[in-house]
């Protein structure tokens, strides 16, 4: 079955993100962009295509780093199925193992931050990958099907009030980014809020903010807004967009943005701006209720759907390093 499909190595190939986007599954960490920035944290990326008789059928970019003998391999945001994909799911995966030749004691991981298609699942499933399910691979998404009014309508009171304090404020503006140098400044914005932030509530993050400054603010696919009072940044919200799903990615902020209700405004901005454009979903990028019970109850006010984003799935052909690994992994989450 694996013989049938071919892999066709296109880490150089110029139009990947133009073939990535047109699918349905496409994201940022299976991006050209994404690709770079986990380059120069030391990872070497490469991208391929599996193919069957011409016909794209899967598009991955994968990440390894070896550390003496022993060789990991990470798959952000895919395999990326095309439509046709779908349906040799299996044959895909199958053929992707082969041309990763990974010895016994290899490890491969496959994340893929959103719920994942059946056919993918059953993929996984069926080449012996353990599924590891931790907290953090769950989010609140909401749906975006219904009019903007409905929506509000079913929000929390809560919601609507902040929205409308907001929107009562001449001098508080929503100003989405496209100048490459705004994008910049805004970046160095949020980098500053994000790390006043970090400091006052003791958390960590492991996005290298300098060698991701240049390349996010030069992704079509990141949506950079800005709420202004009287013109001066008060809130930076980055957000991640695909045809159908728009993801939120990082959001930082000072404290006139709570006495402004400046987060829900700019929420809702966003919400308005992925269904003018077409989403269908909008993912809130992760909830945390044990541990930041505030942001949780922030988003959890303009949806209560709660729904798992996907496992970390782990593979080696040896059974007791995949358990092994699996578990380590599970046991470093709780």
């Amino acid at each position: 079955m694996a013989a049938q499909v071919a892999v066709i190595d296109r880490s150089e190939a110029a139009d990947w993100d133009e073939a990535l986007w047109q699918q349905p599954a496409a994201n940022i960490y299976a991006s050209r962009s994404w690709g770079a920035y986990k380059g120069r944290l030391g990872w070497n990326v490469r991208r391929v295509a599996l193919c069957d008789n011409g016909e794209d059928l899967a598009y991955i970019q994968y990440q390894e780093r070896r550390s003496g003998p022993l060789r990991r391999v990470l798959v952000q945001g895919g395999p990326v199925l095309t439509p046709r994909g779908q349906s040799r799911a299996e044959a895909v995966l199958a053929a992707f193992l082969d041309h990763l030749a990974l010895r016994p004691a290899d490890l491969l991981a496959v994340k893929s931050y959103r719920p994942q298609d059946p056919e993918g699942v059953t993929a996984l499933l069926s080449h012996r990958f353990v599924p590891v399910v931790t907290a953090k691979d769950h989010t609140i998404e909401l749906d975006l099907t219904p009019g903007t009014a409905a929506l509000l309508a079913a929000s929390d009171r809560r919601w609507r009030r902040e929205v409308k304090k907001a929107e009562g404020q001449p001098d508080l503006t929503a100003v989405f980014l496209t100048d490459p140098d705004e994008r910049l400044r805004a970046f160095d914005t949020f980098v500053r809020m994000y790390a006043a932030l970090q400091q006052r509530k003791g958390f960590s993050n492991d996005l290298d903010t300098n060698a991701y400054r240049d390349l996010a603010a030069s992704d079509p696919h990141l949506l950079f807004l800005e709420i202004r009072e009287g013109g001066e940044p008060i809130l930076v919200r980055i957000v991640h967009t695909a045809r159908d799903r728009w993801t939120d990615f990082f959001t930082a902020s000072n404290e006139r943005a709570r006495a402004t209700g400046a987060a829900s405004f700019a929420v809702w901005r966003i919400v308005e701006r992925a269904r003018e454009e077409g989403a269908s979903r909008f993912d809130f990028g992760g909830v945390d209720p044990a541990d930041n019970r505030g942001v949780f109850d922030f988003k959890r006010a303009l949806s209560r759907n709660v729904v798992q984003g996907g496992p970390t799935w782990i593979y080696a052909r040896n059974t007791f390093v995949r358990r092994a690994a699996a578990t380590a992994l599970f046991l470093r989450s709780v």
